[in-house]
């Protein structure tokens, strides 16, 4: 008899479901994440999958928002959830009597990434996501890294400046997700405009004639637009996405970088075009290949399906 698996990809903002097995995903829905209760995403969870046309999935994989605790089967102090702690394994492995494997989502989208997508028959890989957060997973020498608890490589916390006014979502400062995440670009675009007039802007206007206003969404369409002043503030996005990527190459030594997110996979050009100008001034790795995932927005629901199928891990 056929065996299918499910996935679950949690994020700050959606929640996805799919099923499918080694052949790819076959049926998949989306839904925004329930803000509700802790307990109420992992309903939400279990609802979706059974909407789903299968009735016992062989497993289930889990690429959720960090960090994580996998002695618990938990996200536990979410920077872009506003619980302490969401139980993810024992609700659904109650539900489906079926096991559950849970792992931070960037590092099953590299799972996705080597199964499904742009990293097939390699071993030494960085997925990053641009979204709401900011986020990585790396595979070296073909081993996922995974860490004690589930959180190795959870890049969107390095500190590109420890004295920075922006304040991160964990609540330290300066980290690169304080800069570069959807949710935090707005704060940074506010703190780059005092150095520049802004009257006659676009991005302005789209803000309604208030700096408080700014939006990602409006940032990067003003930029699409030719504005210059939302170009100005994208190319210094860029730079410091730049110190990042290169970080990352310094740390894992990767042959393939791949790219994903809200942010990223709407605005492919504005977000790697600055990255790739800027990155070699910082690089002391041999530079990788660096490119959007294939998979799009379902890179964590590929992982998340893949993870599902490694009884390994």
């Amino acid at each position: 008899m056929r065996r299918l698996y499910a996935a679950v990809d949690l994020g700050a903002t959606n929640v996805r479901a799919a099923y499918g097995d080694e052949t790819g995903i076959e049926e998949k829905l989306t839904e925004k994440t329930d803000r509700g209760s802790a307990r109420g995403i992992a309903d939400q969870a279990i609802r979706m999958i059974r909407a789903l046309d299968i009735v016992e999935p062989a497993a289930i994989g889990v690429g959720s928002v960090g960090p994580i605790d996998l002695d618990t089967g938990c996200v536990v102090d979410p920077p872009n959830l506003p619980f302490e702690r969401v139980p993810l394994v024992e609700p659904l492995s109650e539900a489906f009597h079926a096991p559950v494997r849970l792992m931070n989502d960037c590092s099953a989208a590299v799972l996705g990434e080597q199964a499904f997508g742009a990293g097939g028959g390699r071993e030494n890989i960085v997925y990053v996501t641009l979204s709401t957060g900011l986020g990585g997973g790396a595979m070296v020498d073909g081993h996922l890294l995974v860490g004690k608890d589930g959180n190795a490589v959870e890049i969107g916390h390095l500190t590109i400046d420890p004295d920075s006014e922006l304040v991160c979502g964990c609540g330290c400062r300066g980290h690169w997700e304080a800069y570069c995440s959807g949710r935090n670009i707005p704060n940074y675009a506010r703190l780059l405009l005092r150095e520049k007039e802004a009257e006659g802007s676009a991005l302005l206007e789209a803000a309604g004639g208030d700096l408080e206003g700014i939006t990602a969404e409006a940032l990067f369409a003003a930029a699409t637009e030719g504005d210059p002043l939302a170009l100005w503030i994208v190319r210094r996005i860029g730079e410091i996405n730049a110190v990042g990527f290169a970080d990352i190459v310094n740390a894992y030594d990767p042959e393939l970088v791949t790219l994903g997110g809200a942010i990223a996979l709407r605005n492919p050009d504005l977000i790697l075009k600055p990255i790739e100008e800027n990155i070699d001034r910082h690089l002391i790795n041999r530079r990788p290949e660096i490119e959007m995932t294939p998979l799009g927005e379902d890179v964590v629901l590929y992982g998340a399906l893949a993870l599902a199928m490694r009884e390994d891990l």
